[in-house]
Order: structure tokens, then C-alpha cells, then sequence
């Protein structure tokens, strides 16, 4: 924007920086700014010099605060690029994230480039190794249509510089190929990019999502950088690390280290790629390069050099202690052993460039060898939250000093609104796009939002910004057609399925059958005894996965035709239609009761709102719609809250009992465990403590003393809101104006307490709060009987956890766990066996003598665990040794290192949620997935370890199988009851005769349609050449199979046209089949089949019987039409003179069927 320019222009400080850095009168210290006037200066600096800027920090979260301030000031995306410190992996694991290295990549690519105009980074950051300039560019090369390029080369060179070829591209430095097709994603570019060939020549570029694999916008180049910071050409580590084994001769201490490199030479010369190269940094590059050589004398910006220094120093200590254990352990040695700058040569590095100390204060010893000091006395402020009469008395008292001020209001329309409404309160405000002047006496209202306003006295100008960041959303993935039918793509042989008319059986794979000439694909299904079904794929959407309560049970198949299917499922649809009468019972009487209705929101709620710290997610914005809306009707509220740990739910169910309060009423938050009433109490205080709200608590860390007198100021109304356990709900406790009940972690109450609930709260309006991620599927079923609210969109701004898979290796973990308390943070162990779980502990606290560790297990007493939850909160341990209980614990922010045992005995999800555990604030998180190498793993274990690996290099991009979340989700919702019954006939079964008993029971038809096979002699399948990946023909067979309109059938070919290039022609009769099926389900049909040169159609239940005699009556028709009547009437179409079998059923079944919309 001009406007921070043009502010930066008129002060006398900037100028004089300006002249110092162009006529090199340097080092210069500018002293008296704060982080916001840092990041207007440095903004204002970049555009007055138009040259690169180098920025350093004094740690990293100091680099991403200036990073958003300066993009937000520039409006034109990525101005400012974060340059990340990153760790590296010097022993050989399973598997590292590469999340921060790939950052780094695509900063330094930009640089190298000429298109970065501003790199901040802490100083750890830039005292780290790189690949140098010049490596970089001589291994980017740019790729545009029309280049002569073979596919094969390509996929090559891209193998070399460290890409990883996958069946499809799921996060950055991956690549995959299907037929002419090659997917491509770069560090670099902002989305993965689709190239087709036409023989060895680049036909067409575009970018395409991630998550619907779609095409976006045509790209006309790229340039594609390596994927590694490392990189060696072919058989070039393997040459260089012989040689230095060489070198190293059979010297006594050396003779560690040489085994552990003799072993890395072994796995190279079979073939096998080290999961890390960072230990051979030394041997790739002669240079060592870090990030101020890819800047040429350029302006360098140092922000704090005091704390720079200190934090410098740290890290190299920390740096050379650790390379001492690994010199011991023989990881490293002699030549291996330069990563970091010492803090001597970083100085000497910076002294190369024209420098600027950016100090907020001055300090002794900050003049040594300045050339020029400049002193500034701006103000800062702190965001303005909402409250429209707080912001005139703020502007009223500049506006009489002659001031111009800026008000920042977040969006377009929240500027416009907000300068009508200073306008109607009698200040001169306008809204403005920008300004190229200042206007004095002015009060001028813009979008964008900083993270604290700033003011410059000298030249009377004034901005005041809205109280929090506004992050641009990020575009919401596009749900592609089907995706809710997407568990059978993960189907592997060996896994359960069930047919909806014939039961459960085993998945045998996909075979060819050759019938008449004719190939077609069909699913082998086996069933108890020797009992084989084939299913043609194009029924494929008769089949699903499955997904019963427990993974490993051994699951009871059915026999074929026996009918033991049909009475299980009729046993399961008696039970599931009493469950949709009871709830739809249990609703229909509250909604007689008489509730309150809640005024609208006040001044004081905006207020409140204004003040939460974070971006609110679109999820949490819906659910507090949804929430304050119900309050206001006069029936009682009875909504269930859903989301995922850490998704934000605590904050919506605050904002309710705000809304409670300030309509006089009392709120009651009713929480499992003392430890989590504490935790939500703490929050309240926090949240509520610039209200005047009178907040209690009420569970055993109060005295009886306190209690009874926390019981009379609920009596008497003198408590606003409070939070307890079960303890709310004995006898004596008595509300004077009870107005909501939020229930926290609904599940883990008992029947009785419930009971005593509903008795209580009779006519109050109830939230339920609960962490079970609901999955699409249970919400749509359960969504007839109660009002739910759910959020499935994560909080933005997590950082990655930095994830290692490896061998448990004692020498690591310690110390990891060493490295995380040097920082002041604290761990968890996850260790899940009782009996050794207090031995562990003491193993860990010999080899780590400093640290006060504590053991917590679900076996041990609540007020024992309570104790230790308030502990790890205080920061009185250290390292928690547990068991998964961690789980459904509490938040602790501090903890940011998790070490799981075992971890190949848990299942994906359990991980995902347990690694969610940590990262939970500002702070890099780490986590180790350990597992016992010297035992044999099972299958199981060894396709889980797989994917952990997988799920840790890619990061969020790869799709963890959240299904025994799923089976969890519903069984807690469900209740127990319902287990055996969800058992019986797996989950999705049991969920579609839920839908349809809660339509039924409300009087609404579901839209059944009679599901209608079709056996035709004709070619149709998905060729392996057209679709390699058996995951994805799997995937694509079903999406087809569920193809009922002409727009899906387009749509679903377009997708194929996109993804995999031209179909051949038996892909596209297995869309005709699938459009077939979907027109003959309409005209009632329930089965097409072929025998020789006759078609047969047979009708499931009514037939239209004025249709089909008049399709029979047609001229054509009446030597070739035979209809045969009885309690599934038959229609046999004779095929006449090389008539073609799918056009002629299509033709005859689309006369049969209704006209859309008839």
C-alpha cells in the first residue's frame, strides 16, 4: 500500500536511514522502535531501495510476527518470506518430516531468482548450512510447453534432486505418472502442477488442487528446484563417502565411526536410499553456505542484536554439546562435523553487508563502531476491539491536535460500515481503497488489519488497527462427487465387505473374466464355506468396506442364500427404529416445555468477542450462529457441540454463556474430571476477567468451607457462571435463575447423573460439548433427531510437528528429552503398560538426573491424577511418563516433545491424536514414533509403520484413515446399547437403516430408489495402462458405480479427461452402464441382464404398466418386445442385425422412464 510509503517519507529517522544504508555511512543503530514501527520501516525500506533486504531476528516467533505485519501492510500477497531454522536428523531413522526444509527451499529458490524483496530470519536460521547459491542453480531447470523433453528423463532428473514418486501427488517434492500425464509439485510454486505430453514435447501446463486432484489456472512456466538441501548426483555419495572411509585409515577412535559409515555405504551399494543425507553435508558441497551468501553486500536489518548474540551463543553451546555425544556414539567424526556458523563467523558475515540495528531501547555497549545513531520516540498501541464510542474518544482528543488518522477495520465492508457510522456520530471519516497524501483533521477507514496500531508525533499522524490479524482463508478444498463413499479406495485383500443383499464376506481382489470374448472386471467376494460371489464392478456401489467397533475382532461371515443376512438385518433395522422413537420422543417433549428466549447480542458481546486472540475458523463461526439463533427462540435449546481436540469448541460454548449472562441469567458448565474444571476455570478468569462477571468453582480443589459458600451465592444469584463437576448436581445445590447448562465430554457422565440433569434443567437450554469427531456420514443420519453443530475445520497458524519414525534407540530419546528442557519446556512419554510403567520412569530420571518426572495411568485414583494434571500444569514436572490417557487430558502448552513406545502397536489415528497432544502454542514441537526393530512385526504393524512414515514425510497431505475415529465417533453417540447391533452389520449399513428409521418416524420418505444390477455382454473396465494404481481404479470403479444423473456422468468424465488423459473406449462404456442403471432404477427396473441376442429386464415391485405398453406398442417395437407378467413382471428385448446391447437397453429404458421432473 502507498500509504506506509508515504507515512515512512515524511519522518526526518527514515530518511536519514535511507542515507545512511546509500551512501554506505553503516553500521547505523536506529533505536526507539518497537515491532510494528519495525515492520513499517523495514516495508518502507524495501520499497524506497528496490533491492533484496535481509532481516535477522532474535528468535523465530519475533521473524513470523514481522513477516505478517509486513505482508498485511504490502496487500499484494508474499512481500516477506519467513526463512526457518530447521534440525538436522544426523543418525539414520524410518522416516523425518521435511516440512521446514522445503520452506527453505522455496525462499531460497525465490532468492536465487530475483523475486524475494524481503527474507526475515531468526539468527538460528541464518547460522544453519544450506545448499549453496550456485549448487541451486545449476540443479533448477525450467520446464514451459513446447520444450523437447522425454517423460522418462524427466522422472530421472527429478528422482536425482530428491523428488519422491508416489501413485499421486500429495505434498510438496513429489511426483507421479500416469500414462502421458506427469504431476509435479515444487517447493517453489504455489501448487502442484499437471504437465501432459504429446510424445517427448510438453503439450499443456496447469496448477490443480491437492483435494480433488482438479485442474486450476493454465501456467505457461515453472522452474523446478531440488527437493533436498543435500543433493548428490547418481552414485556421487557413495564414491565420496568410500573415499572418506578411505581417508580415515583404522585409527583406534575412529574405528566407531567408520562402522556406522561402512553400514550407510552398505545400504547405498544395494540400491537403498537413506531416509536422511544432512550428516553428509560436508561431503556434498566444498563451500559452506548459509543464507547471507545468497545476498551480495545487500541492506541487512538486525532486529535486538543483544538477544541475537545471547540466542546465537545458545545454540552454538547446545550445538557443540551435542556433536560431543555423537562423536561418542561414532555417528559422526572428523570431517563430519561443520553445520553451523560459530556466533564469530556469523558476525564476520554480517559485517560484509551495509547493516542497521533495529533496538527498542538503548542500551550500554549498543554504540560500539556505529557510524550514525538515530533516535525516535513513536508510539504503539494496542488494537481497538470493536467498542465504537472507546474509538471517538480516542479520535476526538488527535482529530483537536490536527492529527490524519488512519483507522484499520479488517474487511472492504466492515470499513465502509464502520466510516458511516464515525460520519453519523459527527467525525469528518470517509473510507478510502489507500492514501498518497496525508489529510490532516481526517479520519480516513481502510481494510487490513495489523497486529498493533502505531502513532508518529513529529508528523501528527495516527493508525489504529482492528484487534486481531485477519488470515486471508485459505480456499476450501472442493468435495468431489462421491467422496463420501471413499472407504472402499483403502480396500486391501483380506478386508471385510458387505453386500446389501448378501451379507458380509471377505474382499478376494479385483479379477479380469473373459466371457464370450468379452473382458470385464468383478470384485471376488468369499463367503463361509467355499461360497464365492463375483460382483461386476460397475455394482461396485452395493459393496462397502466393513468397519466394525473393534479392528482386530474376528468377524462372523455370512453363508450364500442362507437368509441369515436378511433376519440380521431385520433385527438391527426392530432395534434402530425403537432408538429413532425414544430420541424423536425425547424431543418432541422438549420442545413443549417453555423456554427463555435470549435477547440479541449486546455491545458488551461484541466486545467480548472482539478479544479472543485468535481468527475464529468458518466451523466456529457457523456453530456460534447456530447456537446464539437457538437461544433466542422460546423453546428450550438442545444442541450437541462436535469437533476434533483443540478445534475451538471451548471458545463457542463461551461466547454462549456470555450471551446467557448478560441477560441476568446464571450458566452452569458441567465438566467429567476436576482436572478439566479447573482447566475451563482458568480459561474463564482469563476470558472474563475485564467483565464484571462473578465466575466460581465448584469441585474438590475447594475447601467445604468455600463450597458452602460458593452453594449460597448460586442460591441468592451472586455467581454469574460456574464450572464443577458432578458435585453440581447433589441435592443441595440450588440455581435462582438457572439460563444454561453447557455439558462438557457428555459421554463420560453416568446414566444417573444424566438423569438428575434432565430433572434439574427442565425448561434451561443445554449444550452438550463433545470431542468424538463426528464423522459426514453419522451427522446426516443423526441429524433428524437432535440439533448438532460441528466443526471440522483445524485452527490455522498450527506449526507442523517435526515427526521422526524410528528404531528405539535410548541414545536419541534421552537426548531429545534433554534438549526439550534446556528450552524450558516440557514432554511426554508415552509408555502403555502399567506394570512397567513406574520402572520406565525410573530409567529415565538415571539418565536424566535434572528432571523431575512423573507417572500418570487410568488405573490410578482421580484425585491422584488431578494432582499430577495440576503438576505438569504448574510446571512442577518435567516429563510425564503415561499411558495414552494423555489423550482425553488436558491442554498444557508448555509440553512440546512427545516420545511414544511402541507406537507400532497403536492404530493411525490414535497417533494422529496423541501427536496433536503437542504444538499447541507458538514453540516448534518434535515427536518420536519408536519401535522394537530386533522383533518380527505383523502385517498389521508393518502397514501401519508404513503409513506413519508416509503421514510423517508428508505432513497434513497425506490422508490419514480416520476410520476407527469414525467407529468411535458413533459409538459414543450411539450408546453401548448399539454397539452389538453396529457390529452385526457393520458401520455404513447400520447408519443408512438409521437414516431411514428417522425419516420414517417424522413422517418424511427417504428417497429410495430400487438399486438395479446390470450384466451386459459388453467390454467395460478400467484398463491397468490407463490406471496404474490399483488404489485409484479401486477409487474411480466406485465413484462410477454411484453415477446416477447425465451431469455426473460429465462431470466424472471430465475428471478422467484431467487426471488420466484420453479414456479408451471400455472406460467410457462403463460410464454408459453406470447411466444405465441409474435410468432403469427410475423406471422401476431392478435387473438388466443379457443371454445371447436377448436383453431382460425385470421389474422390482410395481411395474408402470401405461409406459412399457406404450413402448411395446410402438411400431419397432412389436416383433422385438416380449412382456411376461407375474409377481416380478419381465420385459425381453431381442436385439436385431448387430445392434449394439448398451444403446438399445438405454433407449428402451429411457422411454420407460419418467421425464426429469415429471
Amino acid at each position: 500500500m502507498k500509504l506506509y510509503s508515504t507515512v515512512a517519507s515524511r519522518l526526518e529517522a527514515f530518511t536519514q536511514m535511507i542515507g545512511d544504508l546509500r551512501s554506505r555511512r553503516v553500521p547505523a543503530l536506529c533505536v526507539g522502535l518497537s515491532a510494528i514501527h519495525k515492520a513499517h520501516f523495514l516495508y518502507a525500506a524495501a520499497v524506497e531501495l528496490e533491492e533484496p533486504v535481509l532481516v535477522i531476528t532474535q528468535d523465530e516467533t519475533s521473524a513470523a510476527r514481522l513477516v505478517m505485519d509486513i505482508n498485511s501492510m504490502a496487500d499484494t500477497g508474499e512481500v516477506a518470506l519467513l526463512f526457518p531454522y530447521r534440525d538436522f536428523s544426523y543418525r539414520q531413522v524410518e522416516g523425518v518430516s521435511t516440512e521446514y526444509e522445503q520452506t527453505r527451499l522455496s525462499v531460497l529458490s525465490r532468492l536465487a531468482a530475483g523475486e524475494a524483496s524481503i527474507v526475515v530470519a531468526s539468527m538460528q536460521a541464518a547460522m544453519t548450512r544450506t545448499i549453496p547459491k550456485e549448487v541451486l542453480l545449476a540443479n533448477t531447470f525450467s520446464l514451459s510447453p513446447g520444450d523437447a523433453v522425454s517423460m522418462e528423463e524427466l522422472a530421472e532428473k527429478l528422482s536425482r534432486s530428491g523428488y519422491v514418486r508416489r501413485p499421486q501427488v500429495d505434498g510438496i517434492s513429489q511426483f507421479s505418472i500416469r500414462g502421458g500425464i506427469l504431476d509435479l509439485y515444487p517447493p517453489k510454486e504455489p501448487a502442484p502442477v499437471r504437465i501432459e505430453f504429446w510424445g517427448d514435447e510438453i503439450d499443456t501446463m496447469s496448477y490443480f488442487e491437492l483435494d480433488s486432484q482438479r485442474r486450476t489456472d493454465t501456467v505457461q512456466r515453472i522452474d523446478v528446484s531440488p527437493a533436498n538441501e543435500v543433493v548428490f548426483s547418481e552414485g556421487e555419495l557413495s564414491t565420496k563417502l568410500s573415499e572418506f572411509c578411505e581417508k580415515l585409515g583404522n585409527r583406534k577412535n575412529f574405528a566407531a565411526a567408520k562402522a556406522v559409515l561402512e553400514k550407510d555405504l552398505e545400504q547405498l551399494d544395494a540400491g537403498v536410499e537413506l531416509a536422511s543425507e544432512d550428516k553428509y553435508f560436508p561431503l556434498a558441497y566444498d563451500t559452506f553456505a548459509t543464507l547471507f551468501d545468497y545476498f551480495d553486500k545487500a541492506p541487512l536489518f538486525i532486529s535486538e542484536r543483544t538477544e541475537a548474540r545471547e540466542g546465537a551463543r545458545g545454540l552454538f553451546w547446545q550445538y557443540s554439546e551435542d556433536l560431543k555425544i555423537l562423536f561418542d556414539e561414532g555417528q559422526l567424526c572428523k570431517g563430519l562435523d561443520s553445520y553451523l556458523l560459530s556466533p564469530e563467523q556469523a558476525e564476520a558475515k554480517m559485517e560484509a553487508h551495509r547493516v542497521i540495528l533495529l533496538d527498542t531501547f538503548a542500551r550500554t555497549g549498543s554504540g560500539e563502531g556505529i557510524k550514525d545513531i538515530i533516535n525516535l520516540s513513536p508510539l504503539q498501541s494496542s488494537g481497538w476491539n470493536g467498542d465504537l464510542k472507546l474509538l471517538q474518544s480516542d479520535l476526538i482528543p488527535l482529530l483537536e491536535e490536527g492529527y490524519c488518522c488512519v483507522v484499520l477495520a479488517g474487511t472492504a465492508k466492515a470499513a465502509s460500515t464502520l466510516a458511516n457510522d464515525l460520519a453519523r456520530m459527527g467525525l469528518p471519516a470517509t473510507c478510502v481503497k489507500d492514501l498518497k497524501a496525508l489529510q490532516y483533521r481526517k479520519v480516513l477507514v481502510m481494510a487490513g488489519t495489523l497486529s498493533a496500531g502505531f502513532e508518529y508525533p513529529t508528523i501528527r499522524f495516527s493508525l489504529t488497527t482492528t484487534g486481531k490479524a485477519v488470515i486471508t482463508p485459505s480456499t476450501k478444498p472442493r468435495k468431489r462427487k462421491g467422496e463420501e463413499i471413499k472407504s472402499l479406495s483403502d480396500l486391501t485383500e483380506g478386508d471385510y465387505v458387505v453386500h446389501v443383499a448378501h451379507g458380509i464376506g471377505i474382499f478376494a481382489g479385483i479379477h479380469k473374466l473373459d466371457l464370450h470374448g468379452i473382458v470385464k472386471d468383478y470384485i471376488k467376494i468369499q463367503y463361509a464355506g467355499a461360497d464365492t460371489l463375483y460382483v461386476p464392478v460397475t455394482q461396485l456401489d452395493l459393496v462397502s468396506k466393513y468397519i466394525g467397533p473393534r479392528e482386530d475382532s474376528k468377524v462372523k461371515l455370512n453363508h450364500l442364500h442362507s437368509g441369515e443376512w436378511q433376519k440380521t438385518r431385520a433385527r438391527v433395522k426392530k432395534a434402530v427404529d425403537e432408538m429413532a422413537d425414544e430420541l424423536i420422543a425425547l424431543y418432541a417433549q422438549r420442545m413443549k416445555v417453555k423456554g427463555y428466549a435470549f435477547s440479541p447480542d449486546t455491545e458488551y458481546q461484541r466486545d467480548f468477542e472482539a478479544h479472543f486472540d485468535y481468527q475464529e475458523t468458518d466451523d466456529q463461526l457457523r456453530c456460534i450462529a447456530e447456537i446464539k439463533a437457538d437461544m433466542e427462540k422460546p423453546v428450550p435449546m438442545e444442541r450437541l457441540l462436535c469437533g476434533d481436540v483443540g478445534f475451538g469448541k471451548t471458545e463457542v460454548a463461551l461466547r454462549a454463556a456470555f450471551k446467557c449472562v448478560m441477560d441476568g441469567k446464571q450458566c452452569a458448565i458441567l465438566c467429567p474430571t476436576t482436572i478439566l474444571a479447573w482447566q475451563h476455570y482458568q480459561t474463564l478468569l482469563h476470558r472474563m476477567g475485564n467483565f464484571p462477571i462473578e465466575i466460581e468453582l465448584l469441585s474438590r480443589f475447594r475447601s467445604p468451607k468455600e463450597q458452602k459458600a460458593v452453594v449460597q451465592k448460586l442460591q441468592n444469584g451472586r455467581a454469574d457462571i460456574v464450572v464443577g463437576t458432578h458435585r453440581l448436581v447433589s441435592k443441595d445445590i440450588h440455581f435462582k435463575d438457572l439460563g444454561l447448562a453447557i455439558i462438557d465430554e457428555e459421554q463420560r457422565f453416568g446414566v444417573a447423573h444424566k438423569e438428575r440433569f434432565k430433572e434439574m434443567l427442565a425448561g434451561v437450554d443445554m449444550l452438550t460439548l463433545s470431542a468424538t469427531p463426528i464423522p459426514r456420514t453419522l451427522n446426516m443420519a443423526m441429524s433428524g433427531i437432535r440439533d448438532m453443530s460441528v466443526i471440522e475445520e483445524a485452527p490455522q497458524n498450527r506449526h507442523p510437528v517435526q515427526t521422526y519414525v524410528l528404531e528405539h534407540d535410548d541414545g536419541v530419546i534421552f537426548e531429545a528429552l534433554r534438549r526439550e528442557l534446556h528450552r524450558g519446556g516440557q514432554a511426554y512419554y508415552i509408555h502403555n503398560n502399567i506394570e512397567t510403567i513406574h520402572g520406565c520412569a525410573a530409567r529415565i530420571k538415571e539418565a536424566i538426573p535434572e528432571a523431575r518426572v512423573g507417572v500418570a495411568h487410568g488405573k490410578m485414583p482421580e484425585e491422584e491424577l488431578s494432582r499430577i494434571w495440576k503438576q505438569l500444569m504448574d510446571q512442577e514436572i518435567d516429563i510425564l511418563v503415561c499411558t495414552t490417557i494423555i489423550e482425553t487430558g488436558v491442554d498444557v502448552a508448555n509440553c512440546n516433545t512427545l516420545v511414544i513406545e511402541r507406537a507400532d502397536r497403536m492404530g493411525l489415528s490414535q497417533l494422529y491424536q496423541l501427536r496433536g497432544r503437542v504444538g499447541r502454542s507458538s514453540r516448534r514441537a518434535f515427536a518420536y514414533f519408536t519401535f522394537q526393530r530386533g522383533q518380527v512385526l505383523s502385517e498389521t504393524a508393518t502397514k501401519r509403520l508404513n503409513a506413519i512414515r508416509e503421514f510423517t514425510k508428508f505432513g497434513s497431505g497425506f490422508r490419514i484413515a480416520l476410520r476407527d475415529l469414525e467407529i468411535r465417533g458413533a459409538g459414543n453417540i450411539l450408546g453401548t446399547r448399539q454397539h452389538g447391533h453396529m457390529e452385526a452389520v457393520g458401520y455404513d449399513m447400520y447408519l443408512q437403516l438409521l437414516e431411514e428409521a428417522v425419516l420414517e418416524e417424522r413422517g418424511e420418505k427417504k428417497a429410495s430408489r430400487t438399486d438395479c444390477s446390470a450384466d451386459l455382454t459388453v467390454s467395460a473396465n478400467l484398463p491397468e495402462s490407463y490406471i496404474p494404481s490399483p488404489e485409484q481404479r479401486m477409487d474411480i470403479y466406485r465413484r462410477i458405480a454411484a453415477v446416477r444423473t447425465r451431469e455426473e456422468s460429465q462431470d466424472l468424465l471430465d475428471e478422467l479427461l484431467d487426471r488420466y488423459g484420453e479414456p479408451p473406449a471400455s472406460t467410457l462404456a462403463l460410464l454408459d452402464v453406470a447411466m444405465l442403471r441409474g435410468e432403469a432404477c427410475a423406471a422401476g427396473i431392478r435387473d438388466i441382464s443379457q443371454r445371447g441376442d436377448t436383453i431382460t429386464f425385470t421389474f422390482g415391485g410395481e411395474m408402470p404398466v401405461e409406459a412399457v405398453m406404450r413402448v411395446c406398442a410402438m411400431g419397432k417395437n412389436k416383433r422385438r418386445l416380449t412382456l411376461s407378467a407375474g409377481i416380478e413382471p419381465k420385459l425381453a428385448l431381442r436385439l436385431e442385425g448387430g445392434e449394439k446391447p448398451l444403446p438399445a437397453a438405454l433407449e428402451l429404458v429411457e422411454s420407460i422412464a419418467p421425464a426429469e421432473g415429471a
